[in-house]
C-alpha cells in the first residue's frame, strides 16, 4: 500500500529543482523589467493628467470670415445656415440680389471712417425694395474702437461679447446690426420682414 501511496504523489527530489528553476526564471523576468518601472510610470502619470486637465477646443480654421479676410471668394448661400437659407427662400416674393455694394447703414461717416473693402453684399427684396441687406467687408485693425466710437452717438447700443464690437438700433421700423470682429465688418439692415434673430444668426455662420 505503501509503494502504490507513492505512486501518485509527488517526488520531492524533481519538485525541488523545478521550483528552484522556476524561481529563477520570476526571479530574471523581474530583473528584465526593472528598465520599464519608471517608464510605466510616467506612463500612468500622463494618463491621469489627460484624464483630469480640461479639454481644450480646437480653434476654427475654415470659416467663411477666416477665407473672406484671405482674400477668398464667397458668395451669399455661404454665410447662412440650411435652416435659415430656407426660411429666406421659402418666403414667397423674396429675391436675392449679391453685389458688391457698400454697407447700406444709414450712419455714412462710419462707413467713410472704416474704409471697408467690400467682398460680399447680400440683399433681399420683396416687390423690388429691399428689406435685408447684409454685406461683409475687411476693415483695419482699429475698426472695433472706430465703430463703437462713431455709433454709440448715433443712438446705437454696443457691447463687446466674444471679442466682437456689436452695435445695434432701431429706428423709424428700421434695425441696424453692426458687427466687426477679426478684421471684418458685418452690416445687417433689416426693415419689415426678416427671420427671427437673422442677424444674430448670420454672425454666428460668419465667425463660427
Amino acid at each position: 500500500m505503501g509503494a502504490l501511496a507513492r505512486i501518485g504523489g509527488r517526488n520531492s527530489w524533481i519538485a525541488i529543482p523545478a521550483g528552484m528553476v522556476c524561481t529563477a526564471i520570476v526571479a530574471a523576468l523581474i530583473w528584465l523589467s526593472l528598465p520599464m518601472v519608471p517608464v510605466t510610470i510616467a506612463w500612468a502619470g500622463d494618463t491621469m493628467r489627460r484624464a483630469t486637465a480640461p479639454r481644450v477646443a480646437a480653434p476654427p480654421t475654415d470659416t467663411p470670415a477666416l477665407r473672406i479676410v484671405a482674400g477668398e471668394t464667397m458668395d451669399c448661400r455661404s454665410i447662412y445656415t440650411d435652416s435659415l437659407w430656407n426660411e429666406l427662400t421659402w418666403q414667397g416674393k423674396a429675391v436675392l440680389d449679391q453685389s458688391f455694394d457698400p454697407p447700406a447703414t444709414a450712419v455714412t461717416t462710419l462707413t467713410e471712417v472704416l474704409a471697408p473693402d467690400v467682398r460680399l453684399t447680400c440683399a433681399w427684396r420683396i416687390d423690388g425694395a429691399p428689406v435685408i441687406v447684409t454685406t461683409l467687408a475687411v476693415v483695419a485693425a482699429d475698426a472695433p474702437a472706430l465703430t463703437e466710437a462713431a455709433l454709440l452717438g448715433q443712438g446705437f447700443a454696443c457691447g463687446i461679447p466674444d471679442g466682437a464690437v456689436r452695435c445695434s438700433r432701431v429706428l423709424g421700423g428700421v434695425t441696424e446690426v453692426q458687427v466687426v470682429r477679426d478684421g471684418l465688418w458685418m452690416s445687417s439692415v433689416e426693415s419689415g420682414w426678416r427671420p427671427e434673430r437673422f442677424s444674430d444668426r448670420v454672425a454666428a455662420e460668419v465667425w463660427g
